[in-house]
């Protein structure tokens, strides 16, 4: 038995707080009653619930993996266009993962897919802070003050991006590789921060997901996430 609230934002649903609201207000029903006490608990195998009339559907295991996603390949299981997605790169599963946190077509790197929705949830809330790391590779050769206008955040859409670390690991007046680290989760991030500085990204590598590594990973390889790695990313998201 496990409390309600739980049992939502592990499949998914919601946050523990907005779970809390949902049954508040009675839009969550066990074995057909609508349930409005916040400390109500269920089964998590044998209770049938419901929000807003549709059922919850709880995964039977939970699945944590990285993919090092190649270039050129869209992070979505479908494309009407046909373009290649990240579906033909993933292993057969029972369960359904998806991803936390997104890599645009052009970028590769590390991508964390799971169908642990509680966890899911809290990395990609702001609140958070889930720490993602890039080799960028831009035009030009960056100045001190172009790393320290990262550094200490740009203007992008009519706000400042959150303090972010710089560093630049290889120079040439052509072309230049910097290591970023952010925390947030604006579209097109860092692509936007570098192009913000006068150094436009010709290539972007994502090589860090809230601790995690590529490791030897090579493109288009996935594996599966140790045990101790899921405790840590359990623990760095609060949910001990």
């Amino acid at each position: 038995m496990i409390r309600l609230n739980k049992f939502l934002a592990q499949s998914g649903v919601a946050s523990r707080r907005e779970a809390d609201r949902m049954i508040a207000e009675g839009e969550v029903r066990v074995d057909g009653r609508v349930v409005r006490e916040l400390g109500t608990k269920v089964d998590e195998d044998r209770s049938r619930v419901e929000v807003r009339g549709r059922p919850v559907v709880r995964e039977e295991r939970l699945v944590h993996l990285i993919l090092y996603k190649p270039r050129g390949v869209l992070v979505t299981f479908r494309d009407p266009e046909g373009r290649p997605t990240i579906q033909r790169l993933l292993p057969k599963l029972r369960q359904r993962v998806f991803p936390v946190g997104r890599l645009d077509f052009n970028s590769e790197g590390l991508l964390f897919l799971t169908n642990d929705g509680e966890l899911a949830l809290r990395l990609a809330h702001p609140r958070y802070e889930t720490k993602k790391k890039y080799i960028a590779e831009v035009e030009g050769l960056p100045a001190s003050e172009a790393l320290d206008r990262l550094e200490k955040g740009v203007m992008l859409d009519g706000r400042r991006t959150a303090p972010a670390k710089a560093k630049l690991l290889a120079r040439g007046q052509k072309r230049s590789r910097l290591l970023v680290e952010v925390h947030e989760g604006r579209k097109h991030e860092v692509r936007r921060m570098c192009e913000a500085v006068g150094h436009p990204v010709r290539a972007l590598k994502r090589i860090g997901f809230a601790g995690l590594t590529l490791g030897g990973l090579k493109p288009g390889q996935w594996r599966f996430l140790e045990a101790k790695e899921v405790g840590k990313l359990r623990a760095a998201a609060g949910l001990g």
